[in-house]
């Protein structure tokens, strides 16, 4: 069974398209246990319940688009695009995490929200969460300017709640330096790189998948 989280080391590093990438590699179902900023997707009085089919705008109709996997439905859908813990107060909803469990699947990928200490609520991370779910993470960082700091940052508070890393996925144009001093400054295994694509499908992103990452560091 491979069963993996996601994680970055903040938003828009490219998370979603490396879940949907690695879902592909691996014959992998997705989740993601909560999804915000959505209030541009649906009317004010529009209904956010997750169903069988993903709700137009969310991460997971996107890896469904880029992967074609099974995907499984949200424990929470949410208005603002901000932190869980505070789009949930403003749509007036409470996040319980310890309602957030994993669904059931030989092979997971689980897609977290931002980076690793994006509050779930005001008492949990999503650090913790990944801790209780005993799961190996991925961390998801880009290569540029300022990425070593936030690489290691997300390292050292993942390993001090106990969480196993599995590895660094990097997205980005090549820089060998910043990859080659994050792996081992962290003692970390550096899983490859997926490169910036200038048009964004299923076959671009699987033959990107393909070139530059190995399935077998993910058996």
């Amino acid at each position: 069974m491979a069963k993996y989280v996601i994680t970055g080391t903040g938003t828009d590093v490219g998370k979603t398209v490396f879940a949907a990438g690695l879902c592909a590699m691996i014959g992998a179902d997705y989740w993601k246990p909560i999804q915000s900023g959505l209030a541009g997707s649906v009317p004010n009085n529009g209904d956010l319940r997750s169903g069988s089919d993903p709700q137009p705008g969310t991460d997971r109709a996107e890896v469904a688009r880029l992967s074609g996997a099974r995907t499984h439905p949200e424990a929470m859908l949410l208005r603002q695009p901000l932190s869980p813990h505070r789009a949930a107060e403003l749509d007036g909803v409470m996040l319980d995490p310890d309602a957030l469990t994993p669904p059931s699947a030989a092979q997971l990928v689980i897609e977290g929200a931002g980076g690793a200490l994006v509050p779930v609520t005001r008492q949990v991370l999503f650090a913790d969460l990944f801790a209780r779910w005993q799961l190996p993470v991925v961390l998801v960082a880009q290569t540029g300017l300022g990425t070593i700091s936030h690489s290691l940052t997300a390292l050292e508070s993942l390993r001090a709640r106990g969480v196993t890393v599995h590895g660094v996925a990097f997205t980005g144009p090549p820089n060998d330096d910043n990859m080659a001093t994050i792996g081992q400054i962290g003692h970390v295994r550096v899983l490859g790189r997926l490169p910036l694509m200038p048009q964004l499908d299923r076959d671009s992103l699987a033959q990107a998948m393909a070139a530059n990452f190995r399935s077998e560091d993910f058996a």
